[in-house]
């Protein structure tokens, strides 16, 4: 008898034969290079090998990617990658599972605190620890809050590096009831985990401990300093220079956020699935393959905050401030307001 034809291979299959390690259409389909893929799937190999099987690693990793980045549906998946719609479903949330899970260390508040300390000394910030925003992600169902809207806290070096994410609360939240529920806050203010580090000495004799400047939507704390209320009275020069660079440290925020929606599109539209269980799964996995593809200096998109979120305000926190809070941020200010009239 004639031996029945070779299986017809899909076009992920072609494509990874013939195209070399630069070839621009990986960014294109993918939104990485070859050697960045290959090194992604080489971490998540272990954990996709024996879940997906007889699905190969390397498609159900393409096959997520290329589903991230162009927002496609799992039907239209399952035909570019040959698959049928429940495998392509199930690759995808085991791809991002296992990105949470081998990625997680990526996020480096705890493991490269003095890296991320040195990156704000050079933006005239000592002893920083990191910015805190939130961001609204959109869902197409409005079974979840308010606006059928998710809030994700977020914790950024300067660089725009994710150091620490929040995903998932009602997007009726307050931003202060977010920090308040985080592990976060919990690994600052309980288990003193976080931010337990020596103070820095001003030139102008004072000290001030380590901190995270935080937007105006959270409450002013020892450790997190929040920029002076312009509508309440004129602020002096060292007010102003605070505020001035408390500004540029908050669009960092911002910025990584509109990077994370603009490349991974799936999470910058409105999710549409029914599974809203699992959107703040994927929206930590995009920050994590942000992280990545940073580490793998790959070219992130050109984007910025008042881009991708022209919308997403949040109201003042109009509860009191901490005395404590407002000496170490009057110290501050008076250390950037005598940096600023040097330069």
């Amino acid at each position: 008898p004639t031996p029945p034809p070779p299986p017809q291979r899909n076009w992920f299959e072609c494509f990874l034969s013939s195209s070399p390690d630069y070839d621009p259409r990986w960014v294109q389909f993918f939104n990485l290079s070859k050697p960045s893929f290959t090194l992604l799937l080489r971490l998540l190999s272990p954990s996709l090998t024996s879940s997906l099987h007889p699905l190969a690693p390397n498609a159900a990793l393409a096959a997520t990617l290329f589903r991230l980045s162009h927002s496609a549906s799992f039907s239209s998946v399952a035909r570019r990658f040959s698959l049928d719609s429940a495998t392509a479903c199930r690759a995808f949330y085991s791809v991002c599972k296992a990105i949470v899970e081998n990625l997680g260390h990526l996020f480096e508040f705890h493991s490269d605190i003095n890296r991320v300390i040195v990156g704000f000394g050079w933006i005239s910030l000592p002893n920083c620890c990191g910015i805190l925003g939130v961001d609204k992600f959109e869902l197409e169902e409005h079974s979840i809050g308010e606006n059928g809207s998710l809030l994700v806290q977020a914790l950024v070096d300067s660089e725009g590096r994710f150091l620490d994410v929040s995903a998932g609360w009602p997007g009726s939240s307050k931003p202060k009831h977010v920090l308040e529920m985080s592990k976060l806050f919990s690994g600052i203010e309980d288990t003193k985990e976080y931010l337990n580090g020596p103070s820095f000495e001003l030139n102008s004799g004072n000290s001030i401990p380590q901190y995270i400047l935080g937007d105006s939507c959270y409450p002013l704390l020892p450790w997190l300093l929040t920029p002076f209320n312009e509508k309440h009275k004129e602020l002096s020069s060292s007010e102003m220079a605070f505020n001035g660079v408390h500004r540029r440290g908050i669009e960092l925020v911002g910025t990584a956020f509109a990077k994370v929606k603009k490349r991974w599109k799936l999470v910058g539209k409105k999710w549409k699935e029914q599974c809203i269980e699992a959107f703040p799964y994927v929206i930590v996995a995009c920050c994590l393959l942000h992280n990545f593809l940073i580490k793998c200096s790959e070219a992130t998109p050109e984007e910025n905050a008042e881009d991708c979120n022209k919308d997403v305000e949040f109201p003042l926190f109009d509860g009191e401030d901490d005395e404590s809070g407002k000496r170490i941020r009057d110290a501050l200010a008076f250390h950037l307001g005598r940096v600023s009239q040097r330069t």
